[in-house]
């Protein structure tokens, strides 16, 4: 139910004497002198919304993020895959331009493959079947969001009622989707034993889409994170830390520190982030060490070692 981008009505109502476009005009005046120079007379209604929505505190701004990753990947890689004198060499005649067009094209294409490889990203929004039959705004905003981002994927829990010798009953199931034309595509269906929800609501928005992800490493983000290009950049190195010690003291959970950049919007939201560093980055490594307590999931940005947690029953 969360935000996913600010609709034009949201922006420009004036009910508490200030339209939230003109806030974040006053807030960020320099990014918004940028953007309009950036564009110039072509801007449009869709561009100013994400400009808003990659301000506040949405699910597209936290998406922008989170892919991120994908993009510091495929520059790693393509660094690792030429050399100086290929980065800086200039164009060397017209008559080979075709040719080096092409090998551009498949070195991009090569690129695009192994950041997808390495990187997948998995959006759990077990409402978004209930959206779309209702015709629900939240609905279309994520699909144009997939479609912005090809790479992207959503979870969400379907529940369907079927007869079964004349007695109506309730059949859930896990779905993965795609955009494809600006259109969501099914890409896989898993049957659930029965209504997933049983405990607490994030814990489980998390257990029925992990099935979806693949890999050693798991990052957990909640609505509210955002990432940075720089960060992204220290990943690769990040993971390190679970294979750089022996076998009997690899870490399971590597522990990061949230950072919340809705800090200065106000003085109860800087409170609330001071609170957040006592209590995560002070409060819960005491309790790892030295009290050796159990620090299970509390979880965000938090990384795990996703084939010892999946075998850990939720």
């Amino acid at each position: 139910m969360e935000e996913v981008k600010f609709s034009d009505e949201e922006l420009h109502s004036d009910q508490d004497e200030a339209s939230i476009l003109s806030y974040m005009q006053k807030i960020y005046p320099d990014e918004w002198t940028n953007f309009l120079e950036r564009l110039g007379t072509n801007v449009k209604s869709e561009d100013i919304r994400y400009w808003a929505s990659f301000r506040g505190q949405t699910l597209s701004r936290t998406v922008r993020g989170m892919m991120y990753y994908r993009k510091a990947l495929r520059l790693q890689a393509f660094l690792d895959r030429t050399n100086d004198q290929e980065l800086y060499k200039g164009p060397v005649g017209t008559e080979r331009e075709q040719n080096k067009r092409n090998i551009h094209q498949s070195l991009s294409t090569e690129l695009d493959a192994l950041a997808d490889m390495k990187f997948s990203y998995v959006i759990s929004c077990q409402k978004f079947g209930e959206q779309k039959s209702n015709g629900d705004a939240h609905a279309q905003d994520i699909i144009d969001l997939m479609a912005r981002y090809p790479a992207l994927r959503v979870a969400y829990i379907e529940e369907k009622e079927i007869i079964v010798d004349n007695m109506p009953h309730k059949v859930y199931s896990s779905v993965l989707i795609k955009a494809e034309n600006n259109l969501d595509q099914e890409i896989y269906r898993i049957k659930l034993p029965g209504p997933p929800i049983i405990g607490e609501g994030k814990p489980e928005n998390q257990n029925h889409a992990i099935i979806f992800t693949r890999g050693e490493a798991l990052q957990t983000i909640d609505m509210n994170q955002d990432n940075y290009l720089e960060e992204a950049y220290k990943m690769r190195n990040v993971l390190q830390e679970f294979v750089r010690h022996p076998r009997d003291q690899t870490p399971t959970i590597l522990g990061l520190r949230e950072h919340i950049f809705t800090g200065s919007v106000s003085s109860l939201a800087g409170f609330m982030s001071y609170q957040e560093t006592s209590f995560v980055t002070i409060g819960q490594r005491f309790l790892a060490d030295p009290l050796r307590w159990v620090r299970f999931h509390y979880g965000h940005p938090d990384i795990f070692d996703r084939m010892f947690h999946l075998t850990r029953g939720g």
